[in-house]
């Protein structure tokens, strides 16, 4: 979609700054890191697995930091669409309750994260759960299977939302989430 498609909900200004700069810089950033190494010849995925592991090499974490950020972002980004509609999938609802407790405790998740990071629907084994993951870390980086993921870190809603991070997440649930997208990530 367009820069502008997500209007009103998510400014143009908005995907300018976060999908136009900060993602193009983790992108740019993991290039030249993985440049000439090992890493230059997997995916994505190994490149998260392989330097997730490597926790006592500096430069790996720095891999890992900016690999898992495109990941985190690219999944955000396909995950939604301009008023898609849709519904919450029922195996979702039942999981949690229903379609309304599941967006409650979405939010309340969302809403209570510390700082900068994620809020992901994940498969563990074969439970959905609803977690926090703070700055760049990642399900995949854990054995568990994302569904859906919210960017909470402030440049994923301040233009449009200042510090109302709530109701930011109200849009994004109502508004913005690609539910079709959401089910066929649960099928896969």
């Amino acid at each position: 979609y367009t820069y502008d498609a997500l209007a009103p909900y998510m400014s143009q200004e908005t995907l300018e700054l976060h999908h136009g700069k900060h993602v193009a810089t983790y992108i740019k950033n993991l290039n030249e890191l993985i440049q000439d190494t090992p890493y230059e010849s997997v995916s994505l995925y190994e490149i998260i697995n392989i330097s997730a592991d490597d926790k006592d090499n500096p430069n790996a974490q720095k891999i890992f930091n900016n690999a898992a950020q495109v990941f985190n972002h690219d999944f955000f980004f396909n995950g939604m669409c301009p008023d898609c509609g849709g519904n919450i999938p029922e195996e979702i609802a039942n999981a949690f309750g229903g379609k309304d407790k599941f967006r409650e405790q979405f939010k309340s998740a969302a809403t209570s994260l510390f700082g900068s990071g994620y809020t992901w629907l994940v498969r563990d084994g074969n439970e959905l759960k609803i977690i926090n993951l703070p700055n760049a870390d990642t399900p995949i980086a854990h054995n568990m299977k994302p569904i859906l993921n919210l960017d909470v870190w402030e440049h994923a809603y301040y233009v449009d939302y200042q510090n109302r991070r709530g109701d930011f997440v109200d849009t994004y649930l109502n508004h913005l989430v690609d539910w079709d997208q959401v089910a066929e990530n649960l099928k896969q």
